[in-house]
């Protein structure tokens, strides 16, 4: 399996002390773990993003709420539209080719076992263009990325009420961004839909480069309900 090129890590982001509480929101079951394992993942509430150099921190934090280890798994960190992924500490970048349908930028971390009861968590070293919708995904995989067993969007990041003028602007978690200045409301939607379906395992092409997994379907269901 060939290796992913790794990228440095950005210092000086903002938002790592600004995160809230940590959420499942967006998250839900894709396919069924192992006996006795349960997987799921958690993003921060809130992130700061610096209104100059667009940088933000997220820490992205997987779990194993089941009663047995997990062996060996891996957790990827997608970025979607204005939300680019720079970094995620010890974990490599996916090549483009081998990236899910719409996303800009991703992260495989791999894992070689979680204990029952346990949680790993990665910083994440992120811009956001204040001027686009952002979204962020956390799929959790088997090891060899042919099963996905939960994912956590792709959901977004933003605010309705942006502030231009400040230091940095709050986002939170599951909320649409709406950029500042005139025409923000008419902003289009991009990138795949909220409503997402998982299409199973990518072809063998992804395989070899050691990505494979999950892709994102980028059709509206018709009449589906926004979140």
């Amino acid at each position: 399996m060939a290796s992913f090129s790794a990228m440095m890590i950005l210092s000086g982001t903002a938002g790592a002390e600004d995160e809230g509480p940590a959420s499942s929101k967006g998250g839900k079951v894709v396919g069924e773990a192992p006996a006795g394992v349960k997987l799921t993942t958690l993003l921060p509430e809130k992130i700061s993003v610096d209104n100059g150099s667009e940088k933000t921190a997220i820490t992205a934090t997987v779990k194993n709420e089941g009663s047995k280890d997990s062996g060996k798994i891996r957790l990827l960190v997608v970025g979607f539209d204005g939300l680019v992924v720079k970094g995620v500490e010890g974990c490599s970048a996916i090549p483009e080719n081998g990236l899910p349908e719409g996303s800009n930028s991703g992260f495989a971390c791999p894992i070689d076992n979680l204990a029952a009861g346990k949680s790993k968590s990665y910083a994440v070293d992120a811009t956001f263009d204040l001027g686009k919708t952002g979204k962020i995904c956390l799929p959790v995989q088997a090891s060899d990325g042919k099963r996905t067993f939960w994912q956590q969007g792709p959901v977004p990041f933003g605010t309705s009420n942006p502030s231009p003028d400040a230091p940095a602007t709050p986002l939170l978690l599951g909320t649409d961004n709406e950029p500042a200045g005139p025409g923000g409301k008419e902003l289009p939607k991009t990138g795949p839909a909220r409503d997402v379906l998982p299409l199973g395992a990518v072809g063998a092409s992804l395989l070899a480069a050691g990505v494979a997994g999950m892709w994102w379907s980028q059709r509206r269901r018709p009449g589906a309900q926004e979140d």
